[in-house]
């Protein structure tokens, strides 16, 4: 299983660890066979909240190690560097399951991108949080309370044990939904929707729309 994320307070990764070590404890028979990858490059180290999270995070995974890990088997890996997109769209790909439970955010590119990284005939499963934007796309993911460790937990298992059938297709409706919504189609909308609003602000049919002069003006100001 992957997570990526900044390190911040609002990605909810005290939470998700805490939901973490829930699972093990609810499943022991995932014990030793599934492996937690967090990476979260460090963000604001120099402020003290953040500080103070980045040994939070670091404090909760080494508890949830000593408590479960083997000699030939650690339960979390967690690592404070960044990555190539190459290499996380690889890491992505070959996960079973991606954990990506903000607090709040506003959108969340990591939810789309592990979607778009998976093998259609093989996907993993996103377990999505209700509070990320990216939820009203993803529909299809897993959508859990980041506050609630217990449903966290229950998601979890539920994506490990989930059919491949039913994989692909939660996988394959996501996708066509992203698919739809790409960045030129965004772009195309929010010009659209700027100009509209604009036009609502000052009606008149001369205004100036986004920086540019109405034809009128133009001409007016040719003849002087």
């Amino acid at each position: 299983m992957i997570g990526v994320d900044r390190l911040d307070y609002s990605k909810g990764l005290v939470q998700r660890m805490e939901a973490f070590e829930r699972f093990y404890e609810l499943h022991s028979e995932w014990r030793a066979k599934v492996t937690y990858l967090q990476i979260a490059p460090t963000s604001r180290s120099e402020i003290p909240e953040y500080s103070d999270l980045e040994q939070a995070v670091g404090a909760a995974a080494g508890r949830i190690n000593g408590k479960y890990g083997e000699v030939a088997w650690t339960p979390i890996r967690y690592l404070n560097r960044t990555y190539s997109r190459s290499a996380l769209a690889g890491l992505y790909r070959s996960a079973r399951a991606a954990l990506v439970t903000p607090l709040r955010d506003g959108m969340n590119l990591v939810a789309k991108e592990y979607v778009a990284a998976q093998d259609p005939n093989d996907p993993g499963v996103l377990i999505l949080s209700r509070f990320a934007g990216a939820a009203a796309e993803c529909q299809q993911a897993l959508l859990v309370n980041p506050y609630d460790a217990e449903s966290v937990a229950a998601a979890i298992a539920r994506a490990l044990d989930m059919p491949v059938a039913e994989r692909r297709e939660r996988h394959g409706v996501m996708l066509e939904n992203l698919a739809r919504n790409g960045s030129t189609v965004w772009s195309r909308r929010f010009l659209k929707s700027l100009g509209a609003a604009q036009l609502a602000d000052d009606p008149r049919p001369d205004d100036t729309i986004i920086g540019k002069p109405s034809l009128a003006k133009t001409e007016a100001a040719s003849r002087h």
